[in-house]
């Protein structure tokens, strides 16, 4: 029997083993720290001079100080000093200092960004696969100037929301 878990490296508690409220404790801190993550900030290379307990941030490719060798790892700062969590892939935390979501792809944080092949509001699909390009009016015996403004405008507002290409 392996002594951690698989996706975060949590410690087990195994047969005749000393001082087993350690291994507890340790493994319900990496716990708190996975549980809806949320890092102050990130990714960043140094260490935070005054962390609080609890507080945890994105650690950059390059880290530093006691975050060197620990890219891209979660930080969270304990009474018992850093801990540290690889991500696993498709792993969302919640970027206080931006206010948005980042996730873990399996190579870098992706910030900002979110994969989805549909977007469904209340029952109703409201955006799904990109259709293709509609094109601007043009030609015609009769040139309605009003018309095919309102049109040129709704093409503008589809394109800028991506809806269009």
């Amino acid at each position: 029997m392996s002594e951690k878990s698989a996706r975060f490296a949590l410690p087990f508690i195994v047969p005749g083993q000393a001082q087993k409220e350690h291994f507890h404790n340790e493994a319900l801190v990496l716990a708190d720290a996975l549980l809806h993550p949320a890092a102050e900030s990130g990714p960043i290379t140094d260490p935070p001079a005054d962390p609080a307990p609890g507080q945890s941030w994105i650690v950059a490719p390059d880290g530093a100080g006691e975050w060197s060798g620990k890219a891209h790892m979660l930080a969270t700062w304990t009474a018992g000093g850093w801990r540290f969590v690889l991500p696993a892939a498709g792993m969302l935390v919640w970027n206080r200092a931006a206010d948005l979501w980042v996730h873990w792809t399996g190579t870098a944080w992706s910030s900002g960004e979110m994969r989805a092949s549909r977007l469904v509001v209340g029952g109703n699909q409201v955006v799904g696969p990109r259709a293709p390009a509609v094109p601007s009016p043009s030609g015609g015996t009769v040139i309605d100037a009003e018309a095919r403004e309102a049109v040129n405008q709704v093409i503008v507002a589809l394109k800028s929301h991506g809806l269009i290409e």
